[in-house]
């Protein structure tokens, strides 16, 4: 950072200028956050490719049918078989059912080319010739049409829970479901993102930084940032998605809340470590934050910047969803960025020492750091620097065997939630009665005039109960395939190819499929081609920025192999977990969000620690005694920022949704082997084992380094010039008593060589 902006922030009088800016953003973007909700996306066509033939069969649809619309189906059983009562109560159930607000009918929608009635069985006989009752007279099934679009989202579940309260009937249950039912389940799910979500991330960060810094004050400052970087980036967010397009899932939203307190508490944490020290070189605070922030700032914001490239690198992505969360997290992370690079050295300068009460560090005390556990694991690795990285790296290769048990697909309705909403269980209703859920057919639409056509050629190839919906005179063709298995498992999946391969050979019909699970089948293809090309792509930017920022291309290299050797690793681990959690597969998701984060966010810690070996290296020309120092001087305050990373993904593990937990453990596993195992012990040991070879081609590879002090002193006079001569002769021993050897021991006086 330049001086003049240290200078603007750490000030006597500009850091109430910087206290005042961010209390004024606080206001703009503080009512904002509360309306991130209204503009999320729950409908999943919104996220598919515009190649993608279900999109393509959307757009065509709209001509005849409001796309926001939402089949439901109401689902009845009763044990035994429903009685003529039930039935009777069934229908006089209608006319109020038609009347509540969001349900769609020929009155409130008159101009509407293509309306749907409510279709409803008057008894058991007619009800099974409709396709509404099952053949043992068990369940009954209600299907009509919904729709919220200009409503406040939450009155999708009040509509659910109105339901619910007006179809009651003694001794039959009766269950929401069809794309309605599933939606307000799926809204109930994500209920934990923002509050409960929020709160526990703030408890983890709480209980980690009171461990750390064992003060009942400091933990507070780092906190009151994190949440003013969580307001304003949900803040530009949400302008974004009103005004920019960005669209806006609850996974994006949740991986948001927990990115920015991870990350921005990890800048906290690096900026804080180098403030303690400064502490004890200065004894004007605001001269200690501007060193701090002159030591700590480059490696902060080189880190932030490599992970916020690697997240843009994800906006090339064909689905919506996950080229969304790039400039999302990108947002989080910039937003993190700036305000731990300005609000809270403000904060910090403000309060003075005493924030640390009661283990103030006093001027003149403090230094580097290099006696403690962290020398000691050095020491351990300097005696055999090859075996530790050979060992450690064949541990986490057989970490790897787990990937075996990896199962990528999409996860069906039964397996998407650890929660049994009632959705889930009217399908599984249906599921067990043979009886097809009528809100979720395959749709048709071809030329106009050809529904007759394509029926023939589907009822040809074997399909039962296919409808024309449409009747010739409309600007579309519709066509209706009912779907007896769930619309998002293998067997539907291939039904809709078949269909897709029956429609395309009807001539002159220009025919596309589309519907709940060929939606599915469309979004999981472009998901796959999405983790082919984004992983390389992220991999490649980030080994890049990489050699920009360490000047080298061997070390880079070397770094982003260990961090994929842990990615690996953590999946191989993971596997195994969710396992043994009963978890039926990963979503076709999986791999790559896990692989963005953890590629992104693990070559953080190594940022941090190559950084300060740099600065040794340059300060004193020697890589390995470089690597050992900075082991000791960062070991704790990078441990510390992986476990508060770790902690806060692993808070996505209390939402009840499987792809949530998954994403969550995984990702808090991958940051703590490459917090405790990748950068402590393999990285280090394999700099100790190359040296200075490993900053090829740089002249640092070469030992051609001008050796400075890291710390200059300010107004340095010129020495004169006989100093400036060389020495002839050796040098006489230095006595280094009470001087600490790396292990923080007192060494011993100057040797006599007359002793021996």
């Amino acid at each position: 950072m330049s001086e003049r902006i240290v200078g603007a922030i750490t000030g006597p009088v500009t850091k109430w200028v910087v206290l005042g800016f961010w209390l004024v953003m606080l206001i703009l973007m503080g009512p904002l956050t509360g309306k991130l909700g209204d503009v999320e996306s729950h409908d999943n066509s919104d996220w598919l490719p515009a190649n993608a033939e279900s999109t393509q069969a959307i757009d065509e649809l709209a001509k005849v049918q409001d796309p926001d619309d939402l089949t439901t189906t109401i689902v009845y059983h009763r044990e035994g078989g429903l009685t003529k009562s039930d039935y009777t109560a069934i229908v006089l159930q209608i006319p109020e059912i038609a009347s509540l607000d969001g349900v769609v009918t020929q009155e409130s929608k008159p101009d509407q080319p293509v309306m749907p009635a409510i279709a409803y069985p008057t008894g058991e006989k007619k009800g099974q010739k409709q396709g509404l009752v099952s053949a043992d007279g068990e369940v009954a099934t209600v299907s009509l049409v919904v729709n919220y679009a200009d409503e406040d989202p939450t009155a999708l579940l009040e509509l659910r829970d109105d339901l619910v309260e007006m179809t009651k009937i003694d001794g039959v249950d009766v269950y929401i479901g069809g794309a309605g039912g599933s939606t307000a389940d799926q809204m109930e799910a994500g209920a934990g993102i923002g509050g409960a979500l929020l709160y526990a991330a703030a408890g983890v960060v709480i209980v980690i930084l009171l461990i750390t810094y064992r003060s009942p004050v400091l933990w507070f400052l780092p906190l009151v940032s994190v949440l003013v970087a969580l307001v304003v980036s949900m803040g530009v967010v949400y302008l974004c998605a009103m005004y920019a397009g960005l669209t806006l899932n609850q996974m994006n939203r949740a991986i948001l809340d927990v990115l920015v307190f991870g990350a921005g508490t990890d800048y906290a944490l690096l900026l804080i470590a180098r403030y303690r020290e400064e502490l004890g070189r200065h004894e004007d605070r605001h001269k200690a934050m501007a060193a701090a922030l002159r030591g700590s700032a480059p490696a902060i914001i080189a880190s932030a910047g490599t992970v916020t490239v690697g997240m843009l690198g994800l906006m090339v992505a064909t689905m919506g969803s996950t080229a969304s969360l790039g400039p999302v997290c990108a947002i989080g992370i910039v937003a993190g960025l700036v305000v731990m690079l300005t609000l809270l050295p403000a904060l910090l300068v403000i309060t003075g020492r005493w924030v640390f009460w009661p283990v103030k560090p006093a001027y003149g005390t403090s230094g580097e750091k290099t006696g403690g556990i962290w020398a000691r694991l050095g020491d351990w690795i300097r005696k055999r620097p090859r075996a530790v990285w050979i060992g450690t790296a064949a541990a986490l290769l057989a970490c790897c065997g787990g990937l075996s048990m990896l199962n990528i697909t999409t996860l069906d309705s039964s397996e998407t939630y650890t929660k049994d909403f009632p959705s889930l269980i009217g399908d599984r209703v249906l599921e067990e009665h043979d009886l097809g859920d009528p809100s979720n057919p395959i749709q048709v639409v071809s030329a106009q005039g050809t529904e007759k056509d394509i029926a023939e050629a589907l009822t040809k190839a074997g399909y039962d109960g296919v409808t024309p919906v449409t009747d010739g005179t409309h600007q579309v063709a519709l066509t209706a395939v009912p779907l007896a298995t769930d619309p998002m498992s293998k067997a539907s999946f291939d039904t809709v190819e078949d269909v897709r391969s029956v429609v395309h050979n009807v001539d002159g019909a220009d025919a596309l499929a589309t519907g709940t699970a060929a939606i599915q089948l469309d979004m999981a293809s472009a998901t796959d081609r999405d983790t082919k090309v984004v992983m390389p792509l992220v991999l490649g930017l980030v080994l890049i920025i990489l050699m920009i920022l360490l000047r080298s291309v061997l070390s880079p290299m070397l770094l982003m192999a260990t961090v994929v050797l842990s990615f690996g690793a953590a999946l191989g681990l993971s596997a195994i977990i969710f396992d043994a959690m009963g978890f039926a597969g990963q979503g076709r998701e999986f791999p790559l969000f896990v692989f963005v984060f953890l590629v992104a966010l693990g070559i953080d810690y190594n940022i941090f620690l190559m950084h300060r070996v740099r600065e040794e290296v340059v300060a004193h020309g020697d890589t390995r005694r470089a690597s050992l120092v900075a082991l000791s001087a960062t070991g704790g305050v990078i441990t510390s920022a992986g476990i508060v990373l770790a902690a806060t993904f692993a808070v996505l593990t209390t939402l009840p949704h499987v792809s949530f937990i998954e994403i969550g453990l995984a990702i808090a596993l991958g940051v703590l082997l490459d917090t405790l195992v990748v950068r402590s012990i393999l990285v280090t040991a394999i700099n100790l084992d190359l040296g200075d070879v490993i900053w090829w081609p740089s002249r640092l590879a070469r030992g051609r380094t001008r050796v400075r002090s890291p710390h200059p002193a300010a107004g340095r006079v010129p020495m004169p010039a006989a100093q400036h001569a060389p020495m002839r002769g050796p040098r006489p021993p230095r006595d280094l008593r009470g001087q600490p050897d790396l292990r923080g021991r007192p060494q011993p006086g100057p040797r006599n060589p007359g002793q021996y």
